[in-house]
């Protein structure tokens, strides 16, 4: 098998190809140009989005050339692929303010410098409203839709499901549009292999079947496992919400605590599929404690998200919370004057404050299943007022559950 694609498998990334055979001659052959593309429907990527762009850095590493599609034209309709209900419509200004903050993202997984390291791919960023947002719709009914068969679409696990809630019309064109991205990056990019997630896989094969039926050539699809825990729920979900990239909508310390955290049964693949150690270094981790394991997965993790520094922050700060004593400066925190706890603030509404609780209500469930502690010190009382009393070396620390921390600066 080809280097490339035996790292993918070794990794635990590979789901399924539409010809393993035939794709790995041709990457044998010499670099191909590949792609995965990606809607920007909100304005941060989560840690579940990111597995197929970690194959895309293997692949690049390997010298091949990666293209990631960022869909400002396909966000404007949605994938049905699975999703349950329509997406939200969005504006073309939600749409392109979402792109540059998943640009940003992606360069810490993909390089898409000008000069990548000797022997890396060189990748690109492209949009494919460049080519979508000015079609003739006539037109390409007429040149693309002929080669499209509703029977076979309704065979296709995503249209399946959907079709027991209701599939709108304008959903049901977007096995189109991914397939005619596909077929123009063929013509314009001379790309042969598209990756995506499992869910994708009818949307893949359909662009498959488009360039061989206009063009005569054999192009390929490549999807990943869609990752659960152990415990059998979505990677990157949690009952908080998403661990997303950004680092406004989940602080860096949250995002090591979420990895820190991760099942025993997890660990190793988690490595495997979501830093860039190599596979003998991970050898090793699997020989050792699975809690040293544990920090070293949140660590590398954090590093390729939010870099080195943040990396460091979180990491201090963790052992911080657990010690009693150290650098807390990477917990999530805000800052209260004296003054406003002079006057006293009650527990409520300062766990509300935070985002250990989204709401009042949330709070109150919290304390009343005696998950709620202020500096180690459980809160059975949730009408108690908080003030400067409880202030320790300039903060105040609360704690939601074994795992969740949230520092209160007092100036």
């Amino acid at each position: 098998m080809n280097k490339a694609l035996q790292v993918l498998f070794d990794r635990g990334f590979v789901k399924a190809c539409t010809d393993l055979d035939a794709l790995s001659d041709l990457m044998d052959k010499g670099p191909v140009t590949f792609y995965l593309g990606c809607d920007p429907t909100g304005r941060s990527l989560h840690i579940g989005h990111m597995v197929p762009f970690f194959a895309m850095h293997h692949l690049q590493e390997n010298g091949h050339n990666p293209i990631a599609l960022v869909g400002n034209g396909t966000a404007m309709i949605g994938d049905p692929s699975g999703k349950t209900e329509m997406r939200k419509m969005l504006s073309q200004e939600q749409i392109m303010d979402n792109c540059a903050h998943i640009r940003q993202q992606l360069s810490t997984v993909v390089d898409f410098s000008e000069n990548p390291a000797p022997g890396m791919g060189k990748a690109r960023m492209m949009f494919n409203g460049d080519w979508l947002l000015g079609l003739n719709y006539i037109q390409f009914l007429r040149d693309i839709g002929a080669h499209f068969s509703v029977n076979r679409m309704l065979t296709f696990e995503s249209y399946k499901q959907r079709l027991e809630r209701g599939l709108s019309f304008i959903e049901f064109n977007y096995q189109l549009l991914q397939s005619f991205d596909f077929l123009t990056l063929y013509r314009e990019s001379g790309a042969r292999l598209q990756i995506g997630g499992d869910d994708q896989w009818g949307n893949i094969v359909a662009g498959t079947d488009l360039i061989r039926r206009l063009e005569g050539v054999e192009c390929y699809g490549l999807t990943m496992h869609l990752i659960t825990r152990s415990d059998g729920k979505k990677m990157g979900k949690t009952e908080s919400g998403a661990i997303f990239l950004d680092p406004e909508l989940c602080s860096p310390y949250n995002f090591y605590q979420y990895w820190r955290n991760v099942a025993d049964a997890d660990v190793i693949k988690f490595m495997k599929l979501f830093t860039f150690l190599s596979l003998d270094e991970i050898a090793e981790w699997e020989k050792g404690d699975v809690n040293a394991a544990k920090e070293k997965l949140a660590y590398e993790q954090t590093k390729i998200i939010h870099g080195q520094e943040e990396a460091d922050k979180a990491r201090a700060a963790a052992k911080a919370i657990f010690s009693g004593a150290g650098d807390r400066d990477g917990m999530p925190s805000i800052e209260l004057s004296a003054s406003e706890l002079e006057q006293g603030i009650g527990v409520i509404d300062l766990f509300a404050m935070t985002d250990l609780c989204k709401t009042k209500s949330d709070v109150r469930r919290l304390i009343a299943d005696g998950g709620a502690s202020i500096n180690s010190e459980k809160v059975t009382d949730w009408k108690i007022t908080v003030d400067s009393s409880f202030v320790k070396d300039g903060d105040i620390i609360l704690r939601a559950g074994k795992k969740r921390f949230f520092r209160i600066i007092v100036r």
